[in-house]
């Protein structure tokens, strides 16, 4: 059961980074394997650095989607702020999902 529901993420996941024009997912991705865990404001700071031109609303959007859409995110409701990081359960799936992208530049 689990190794279904895994390749129902693995193609989601896919398809989510096959319509990023930009790399903006897969940098966003990146980060989260990196960081571990950050806010909103945080990721939007960092797309800024990376020259990326986009809009808080925008990020947070794609942040939204991975939470519920994609299912790969937790989200750690705080008072102040939502703190958002990557499942333990979908590492693997999200470095093995990213590997064919990694020939292009993250920005």
């Amino acid at each position: 059961m689990a190794g279904n529901i895994d390749q129902k993420v693995k193609k989601r996941l896919l398809r989510f980074l096959l319509r990023d024009k930009l790399d903006i997912r897969k940098s966003l991705l990146c980060s989260f394997l990196q960081t571990k865990s950050c806010t909103t404001v945080e990721i939007y700071d960092y797309l800024i650095k990376q020259g990326f031109h986009v809009n808080y609303r925008a990020v947070s959007s794609m942040v939204g989607q991975m939470h519920s859409r994609l299912g790969i995110l937790r989200v750690n409701l705080t008072n102040e702020r939502n703190v958002y990081s990557l499942k333990e359960d979908y590492l693997d799936i999200v470095k093995m999902v990213l590997t064919p992208f990694s020939n292009k530049s993250i920005g």
